[in-house]
């Protein structure tokens, strides 16, 4: 992963800019999550039980997968600039270790008077389903 983050001033974003990346869920990102956010709900974390369930076999935590919005916003629409206002989470589907994610942002507003930009955006798994959609308002400062 690059560490160095975008660096867009409001001028050069546009309606329709899009980014996005690609990132394989894993059974360690889910226990790193448990620890750091306190969450070990059975439905994530024991297999038994979660075979149980309608989903047959562990899920990974929503707010782990709404996460990756942050380094969307924080690393590339519009990087270094980026002031997170707010942000709207729908789930749709579950994610399931080993799924392979696609993380999209789209530009589909601007406001010229308080800089925030509208970013449309979504995860999907492998098979193209969507898994989280959402609207993110940022604050480009510069």
């Amino acid at each position: 992963m690059n560490r160095k983050s975008a660096n867009y001033k409001f001028d050069d974003i546009i309606i329709g800019l899009t980014k996005e990346f690609s990132i394989e869920i894993t059974e360690s990102m889910i226990n790193n999550f448990a620890e750091f956010s306190g969450d070990y709900n059975e439905l994530h974390m024991d297999e038994n039980y979660a075979s149980t369930t309608k989903f047959g076999k562990r899920i990974c935590h929503g707010m782990l997968l709404a996460s990756f919005f942050s380094r969307l916003v924080g690393m590339s629409i519009p990087g270094k600039n980026a002031l997170y206002f707010s942000q709207s989470i729908n789930f749709q589907s579950p994610c399931f270790i080993g799924d392979q994610i696609l993380v999209r942002g789209e530009v589909i507003e601007k406001s010229d008077s308080t800089h925030i930009i509208t970013i449309k955006t979504t995860i999907f798994n492998q098979d193209s389903k969507c898994l989280i959609d959402g609207i993110a308002k940022v604050i480009v400062q510069n």
